[in-house]
């Protein structure tokens, strides 16, 4: 007979809902310890560009290499960091980022200099180097095999809802209050997220710590080759990066498109920019449904797919419509394709490696963003924006088609035809 993959698919349990999972006590903890950590980080990274805008009044260009300065460190850092985390206690490895972080976050109230602000962002991205690691593990330790892709949406949707809501709320805080009070309470914020982690059990085997360079060595490369030899680990994370480095090199660019192709002004470019944030909500509450009934990959490739039909579209047509219509295919499907990679990670990785995957996909997610953001002016000056969509639109779909090849199932030897 003919190949049926829906009769060769596994049978799994179904994931639970949004509201069972955040019923669980210790997720609920730790998604609530996430939630105000990134709120305070929102605040805190908007009062660090208001700083280096209106008080020392910097460029562009040192706004930029601040942001970067923060999110460079984890591309580096993360992998070492992934081996490290595999050895130690996780939960003592995120209150000692989180109180780590409190220090450094307060530390912006003293600075007095884009290189200074640049150096205490630095070392906010090392040090978040290891907790991203160890909240993966924790997160897989804590939530049922099953319940990870709703996991992972949840925490993708505090993430989102943050985004969207903390920048009005800090400029009003930025004006009445000044950055300091930002500052401040991001630093409060990470000993909330301490205290909170604290309250929770997280038991995990873990191997007996090496000290030597080889072992550490040996460990790292374990780690890659388990993802570079897993074809549906390594089309995921590949994935993401391509569509983070998308996202990233549109986002610079969408207010010069709406100016100089739209001929539009800030108040069209305010409504385009949220349209990614409302697509986003919507994606990771319907990547959860869709998980139910289709495999990982099926849904990074109609992620992928759907990016690439989004920054077409931008690219093609020069209408206020179709600009709204395709910011909000990005959001949408950047969260069918990053949610199902990182519950993928998680799914497939061996407990005792947990650590140094996660931190390898934090590093390339990293690395896509930076160089995103670091690429889109010259390679827009240099193609054009349009053609710069159009080609990113092309990159993304032909990427989406080698992967229905490449991770096409096959028809088990001996079966009737």
């Amino acid at each position: 007979m003919l190949w049926d993959p829906v009769a060769e698919t596994p049978q799994t349990p179904a994931p639970a809902g949004f509201r069972a999972v955040f019923a669980q006590p210790a997720f609920r903890t730790l998604w609530i310890a996430q939630f105000v950590s990134v709120f305070g980080d929102f605040l805190a990274i908007f009062g660090v560009i208001s700083r280096i805008t209106f008080r020392l009044h910097g460029s562009a260009t040192d706004v930029a290499l601040a942001i970067v300065s923060y999110m460079a460190p984890v591309a580096f850092f993360a992998p070492v960091a992934g081996v490290l985390v595999d050895r130690w206690p996780v939960k003592r490895v995120m209150i000692a980022s989180d109180l780590l972080r409190a220090v450094i976050a307060a530390s912006l109230v003293m600075t007095g200099s884009t290189t200074q602000i640049a150096f205490a962002l630095g070392a906010l991205g090392i040090v978040s180097s290891f907790f991203g690691p160890a909240q993966s593990v924790s997160l897989r330790v804590l939530v049922k095999k099953e319940d990870l892709l709703t996991a992972n949406a949840l925490f993708a949707q505090a993430f989102y809802v943050v985004r969207i809501l903390s920048p009005a709320i800090a400029g009003a805080v930025v004006a009445w209050l000044g950055e300091n009070v930002c500052f401040w309470f991001d630093a409060a914020t990470f000993v909330f997220s301490a205290g909170m982690i604290f309250t929770l059990v997280i038991v995990r085997a873990a191997p007996q710590p090496h000290e030597s360079a080889k072992s550490m060595w040996h460990s790292f490369v374990e780690g890659n080759r388990f993802i570079f030899t897993h074809k549906e680990l390594s089309f995921a994370f590949l994935s993401s990066c391509a569509a983070m480095f998308v996202l990233s090199s549109f986002s610079p660019l969408i207010s010069v498109y709406i100016r100089d192709i739209l001929h539009l002004g800030p108040m069209v470019y305010g409504g385009i920019s949220a349209m990614v944030g409302v697509g986003l909500m919507v994606g990771t509450f319907a990547v959860r449904s869709a998980g139910a009934k289709r495999r990982i990959e099926d849904l990074v490739m109609g992620g992928l797919f759907g990016m690439g039909l989004g920054a077409t579209l931008l690219g093609a047509f020069h209408f206020s419509a179709t600009a709204a219509l395709s910011t909000f295919l990005l959001g949408s499907a950047i969260a069918f394709v990053v949610v199902p990679a990182q519950t993928s990670s998680q799914k497939e990785t061996p407990h005792e490696m947990q650590g140094r995957v996660s931190s390898t996909f934090m590093a390339m997610f990293s690395l896509a963003q930076v160089l995103g953001m670091l690429l889109s002016g010259f390679l827009a000056d240099k193609l054009g924006i349009e053609r710069l969509f159009l080609a990113a639109g092309a990159i993304v779909l032909t990427l989406a088609v080698a992967g229905v090849f490449f991770l096409r199932p096959r028809a088990q030897v001996g079966a009737a035809s």
